[in-house]
């Protein structure tokens, strides 16, 4: 309210009841400032104006990288979820099969001469059914809190908060304002939940445990209670992972009271409640450590601590890696809305701010399921009710768990990444092994999915489990990690994994008697089968293996060169690459998933591996390939955009690389749709988890890295800025915080009306700054002048891609691109460099 108005009213009324209308005024004021406020801060919130209910898709998930919880918001009884990183079954195993060795000649030729299905089944015979698919990431079990005289109420609210990681349920009942407080403490490894209300005395519950495990027991102790048990057994891998739940109910007022398996508090002000959750989990290869010692340590650090101590602490330290991104794309009136009828009227709807809410809440996710010391994002993050869960929420490293961590360098959360680099590092040890046993090679070798107990052997039949590129295509995150830090140490470390990726192929790759380029056989195109195979997936030389073969050789030999060691070695890597297959776009103008041109223009399966190429790789691109770029628009087109929640989310990546923005939003109105709506394909939850469905946590992920390639690339040999923005966030916007390679921070980037303002870039370690821009800009207090030649700047290096083989039926075009221009600024370390539209 105007200071001039307000002075009109009191002048007008002071001789009449003035402490009234000032009082109302006042009130007036506070409701609006209130109302402004919320406006201001509701934006990075989830919430809802009704519980969960018993749906777990509904309620909204805390985690701090070691625990996680869900969540429910329920009144009459709250139900929090509660889940361990390391609370897994089974215990240390390796699922090689040795008999594959005598098997591999036969089913070689068996696939050479085109009986492929033949060859599935004498795989399924030696490879697969005699040790396990793996093991499940499993849940540690409930608290439940029952709130007598609590089935009336009224003012609901719920909400998490992306901007300080704490969920927070209110409402009222008989007058009373009731208000929990919740969140998986960052610096400290407990949960919280605070409940109080706005009078003394009416805090009153009872608290008991259930868990879905077979083996457990609960107990109360003073103000303790605790749940022990131990995971479950497994395809033949006994149970071995003992863990501890231990609550702690801190009253203020009122009293507690005990009874075997609860905690009964009466009366209080209010009550804080500390969970510590710990396993005998040491590594991979040990679980003798003491799961009830270590959950007792990590209570009575946290408890020794005040409430506003464990509070702070919190948000200062989730607010470390939150707060280096953030996203301004428009707001319009549907942020006044709750979360969940956002999501049903998004893809019909003008709210960009609701992308924002999304893309935070991916990061939020990777903060929250990914820390350092801790377990990499599994398929569900850390987030899971299920003693059998699908897919075991396992780790599937043919797509699902490298797409997790797509987001971890372009959005500054680089140390996240640590989980994942740190598993393959362990797969390289464990995958040594596999390679030697099955396939009498050296190096290192993983398949389609691995576990916490890194098994690196195949699983599930051979339909899906013969791909043996999991070991290849996760070391790339290593060499991934190294090009945005350029930290010459860390690359030293990591070049052994990275060597023995390429040994394993060195030594598996044979030559195909058809075609005589060195091709991976068995392999497969993961999970897709053309009828011309008979329905088997397996084949010799598919364009996807041929595709992550390049880029373990092409980075090895990189990386052999930055570190000067193993001149032969690289020679003689160079000499094999030259003799991988080229990319072959086929009669329909498609790229091509097998060497033969057996692709159907009606296939429309979730996996399109082959554009592993186009993204994450870049091995095609409209500038260096383009006629592989035109055949991989034509195969998106092709393949069509609804499928499943993380297909969708890997579908907005390409569509981001095809410089086609308006293509990518529609893949993100169809990932962000309500679960149902989508005909034969997937979504999103109410508490917006992705929706294979069930519920995958990669489609989140991949969604946020989409939206990132949307803003910004750096594959490219450039820093490409706004390569795919689309109609809709043209208007204005802005971003900061982004991270491309060679070391480079997107500071500040602002457009408008489709053109860009500004934007300011920081470069960390130094070096030439190529940008790629639609717009003419100029440099703010240097001359920025046109770039010239190949980069010279080795983080940007990109492997020459082999020209195409093309069908004679083939018909091709040129990419229709918008015009750019190139830049290049030689930048020092620590500086920072401001450019403006000319």
């Amino acid at each position: 309210m105007g200071f001039h108005l307000l002075r009109m009213m009191i002048k007008s009324t002071v001789k009449t009841n003035t402490v009234l209308v000032l009082t109302v005024i006042l009130c007036m004021m506070l409701t609006s400032a209130s109302r402004a406020q919320k406006t201001k801060t509701s934006h990075l919130k989830l919430w809802y104006d009704q519980p969960a209910g018993k749906v777990w898709e509904n309620a909204l998930p805390l985690g701090n990288g070691m625990l996680g919880a869900m969540v429910y918001g329920n009144v009459e009884k709250e139900t929090i979820k509660l889940n361990e990183h390391t609370l897994w079954s089974g215990g240390p195993y390796q699922n090689d099969v040795p008999e594959t060795l005598d098997a591999l000649p036969e089913i070689r030729q068996l696939i050479f001469d085109g009986k492929h299905k033949t060859a599935e089944n004498l795989a399924n015979k030696v490879m697969f059914g005699k040790k396990s698919s793996g093991q499940i990431f499993q849940p540690a079990g409930n608290l439940e809190i029952s709130f007598p005289g609590q089935k009336e109420y009224k003012n609901y609210h719920r909400e998490l908060d992306l901007e300080k990681a704490i969920a927070k349920t209110s409402y009222m009942v008989d007058g009373v304002t009731y208000t929990r407080t919740a969140f998986a403490a960052f610096g400290n490894r407990v949960i919280v939940m605070r409940l109080t209300g706005d009078q003394p005395g009416q805090i009153s519950f009872t608290a008991n445990y259930s868990t879905p495990h077979k083996k457990f027991s609960i107990h109360s102790s003073a103000k303790d209670l605790i749940l022990d048990g131990i995971s479950s057994d497994h395809e033949g891998i006994k149970g071995m992972v003992k863990y501890q739940v231990m609550s702690r109910f801190k009253n203020e007022g009122g009293n507690i009271s005990t009874s075997d398996s609860s905690i009964t508090v009466n009366g209080a002000n209010a009550v804080t409640i500390y969970i510590s959750i710990s396993t005998n989990f040491n590594n991979y290869l040990d679980v003798i450590g003491d799961a009830a010692a270590r959950a007792a340590d990590e209570l009575e650090k946290a408890t020794a601590k005040s409430y506003e101590n464990l509070f702070s602490t919190h948000v200062a330290t989730y607010q470390k890696y939150f707060n280096r991104v953030q996203l301004d794309l428009g707001t319009t009136k549907a942020v006044a809305l709750p979360t969940d009828q956002r999501l049903a009227n998004f893809r019909n709807s003008d709210d960009p701010a609701f992308v924002t809410l999304y893309y935070q809440f991916g990061r939020y996710l990777l903060i929250s399921s990914s820390q350092p010391g801790g377990q990499p994002a599994n398929l569900q993050g850390i987030w899971n009710d299920k003693l059998y869960p699908a897919w075991d929420s396992k780790y599937t490293i043919n797509i699902n768990a490298q797409m997790n961590y797509w987001p971890a360098e372009p959005t500054n959360l680089a140390e996240l990444h640590e989980p994942f680099l740190k598993m393959v590092k362990e797969l390289s040890a464990t995958g040594a092994i596999t390679a030697k046993n099955m396939y009498g090679a050296r190096g290192w070798v993983a398949h389609h999915n691995t576990d916490i107990w890194r098994s690196t052997g195949p699983v599930d039949g051979a339909f899906w489990g013969i791909w043996n590129a999991g070991g290849g295509w996760t070391s790339q995150h290593l060499w991934q990690h190294y090009l945005y830090n350029g930290d010459k140490n860390y690359l030293r470390t990591v070049y052994p994994i990275l060597k023995g990726a390429a040994l394993f192929y060195k030594d598996f790759l044979v030559i195909h008697p058809k075609y005589k380029w060195l091709v991976v056989n068995p392999g497969t195109s993961p999970e897709n089968a053309p009828k011309a195979h008979g329905g088997s997936s397996i084949d010799a030389g598919t364009t996807m293996d041929n595709q992550i073969v390049f880029d373990v050789f092409s980075s090895v030999i990189q990386a052999a060169k930055i570190l000067n060691v193993d001149q032969t070695f690289s020679d003689s890597l160079f000499k094999m690459r030259a003799q991988l297959p080229p990319m072959h776009i086929g009669k329909y103008g498609q790229l091509q998933e097998w060497l033969d041109d057996i692709d159907s223009p009606d296939d429309k399966h979730r996996h399109i591996s082959h554009l592993y190429g186009l993204f994450p790789s870049n091995q095609i691109s409209p500038y260096r390939t383009p006629l592989l770029f035109s055949a991989a628009r034509n195969t998106l087109l092709q393949r069509g955009d609804v499928s499943t929640g993380w297909s969708m989310g890997w579908k907005i990546n390409w569509w981001a690389r095809m410089q086609d923005g308006n293509h990518a939003y529609q893949l993100i109105q169809n990932q962000l749709t309500p679960l149902g709506v989508n005909p034969g394909g997937g979504g999103t939850y109410n508490n917006l988890f992705d929706a294979h469905p069930p519920f995958q946590i990669d489609g989140n992920f991949g969604c946020t890295s989409g939206i990132t390639e949307m803003l910004m690339q750096s594959a490219d040999e450039a820093l490409h800025l706004l390569p795919a923005l689309p109609d809709v966030w043209k208007k204005k916007g802005r971003v900061k915080g982004l991270r491309a390679r060679g070391g480079f921070e997107v500071q500040e980037m602002v457009w408008g009306d489709g053109k860009l303002n500004k934007v300011v870039i920081r470069s960390t370690i130094g070096g030439n700054l190529r940008i790629r821009v639609a717009d003419q800009l100029k440099g703010k207090g240097f001359i920025l002048k046109p770039a010239k030649g190949i980069n010279p700047n080795t983080f940007y290096t990109v492997a020459k891609t082999p020209d195409a083989l093309l069908s004679e039926n083939a018909i091709t075009d040129d990419p229709i691109l918008q015009k750019t221009f190139l830049y290049d600024i030689p930048t020092v370390a620590g500086k920072s460099y401001t450019l403006i539209l000319k």
